[in-house]
């Protein structure tokens, strides 16, 4: 029989911890497990009191800085669930303060055929997409339809430049935005996935007429909620967008051969790199407000696959060369 003094700051492995979190006078329990990061404990504490995880401070006994740094695996900390951890936090009342003050991702990873294949094989990585489908539900705003396929939207840097100032946020967004949203629909539904909070993602959306244009619908939006931290041998841990995640919940409508996802950053599809194109970033609108047609070019490609049945065939790499016999019926729709 183990001694109580030999169990007292055991650490934890991949098998599950329920922790108490006390913040603002109250007692809130969540669960994780060893494998996961501290930065996917602040994503557990954010679902229970809504303070962003870049704005928790985590106190707990004899640990000290390793809770600062997000990318430590929880197993390499001292944790035990009869301590009671403190998080110092203010929930966000000014969204478009609390993303200008954002940190400005632009170093991308140019994760190789192989090494995403090496993600996305790893149990601990698919395990962690498990649990996130069984923690994650996703709110649909409008019905999957039937017979489309399903086209995945980053918000900063693919639809609207986040970083500059302007007096109306529709200054920022990227040309022909509705006009593409309004051809695609025709064949896609479209969810909108980004990194930021809920709050972020329905107030810019609802500022750029994105929620109530009548051309099209979105049938659902995502958060960095609904992410996962994965493990890479050569790119350590980072977040990404696993799509698995949307095939699991509606099966009967959307799988990996009729996805498409864009994105300014590779490292999120690197769960499903056979579904993500990467898209040309959108910085700087008031200089290159005239001159992007990206997303011109992006509906004639979407036309241009519409009608195959398998697009994880293709290699979007080269989206910008592909000539389907679909392009050419397709591309003065």
């Amino acid at each position: 029989m183990a001694s109580e003094s030999s169990s007292a700051v055991s650490p934890i492995t991949a098998e599950e911890l329920t922790l108490t979190v006390k913040w603002s006078g109250k007692e809130h329990t969540v669960r994780v497990c060893g494998d996961d990061t501290v930065g996917e404990l602040k994503r557990r504490i954010c679902e229970v009191t809504n303070v962003l995880p870049k704005r928790q401070k985590l106190l707990y006994p004899k640990v000290g800085a390793k809770l600062a740094d997000d990318s430590i695996l929880l197993s390499e900390i001292p944790l035990k669930s009869s301590f009671k951890m403190t998080m110092i936090g203010t929930v966000e009342d000014d969204i478009i303060m609390d993303q200008v003050e954002s940190p400005d991702i632009i170093d991308d990873f140019e994760i190789e055929q192989d090494e995403a294949v090496d993600v996305k094989d790893k149990e601990i990585n698919k395990e962690k997409l498990r649990r996130r489908i069984a923690q994650h539900k996703i709110v649909l705003r409008n019905p999957c339809r039937e017979g489309k396929k399903l086209l995945v939207l980053d918000i900063d840097y693919t639809l609207f430049d986040h970083r500059s100032t302007a007096e109306n946020p529709r200054e920022l967004m990227r040309p022909y935005l509705h006009e593409f949203l309004s051809a695609a629909y025709a064949a896609y539904d479209i969810m909108i996935w980004s990194a930021t909070s809920m709050k972020w993602v329905e107030l810019k959306m609802g500022q750029l007429g994105v929620l109530d244009n009548p051309n099209y619908k979105i049938t659902a939006m995502l958060d960095h909620m609904a992410m996962i931290t994965v493990q890479s041998d050569h790119y350590g841990i980072f977040d990404c967008k696993p799509l698995g995640l949307i095939w699991d919940h509606f099966p009967e409508f959307y799988s990996p051969k009729n996805t498409i996802m864009f994105d300014d950053l590779r490292r999120n599809f690197v769960m499903n790199p056979q579904n993500g194109l990467v898209i040309k970033p959108f910085r700087k609108a008031h200089t290159n407000r005239s001159s992007d047609d990206e997303l011109m070019k992006l509906t004639q490609y979407l036309f241009a696959i519409a009608d195959l049945d398998d697009l994880s065939v293709l290699d979007h790499k080269n989206w910008e060369s592909y000539n389907g016999v679909s392009f050419k019926r397709h591309r003065h729709a």
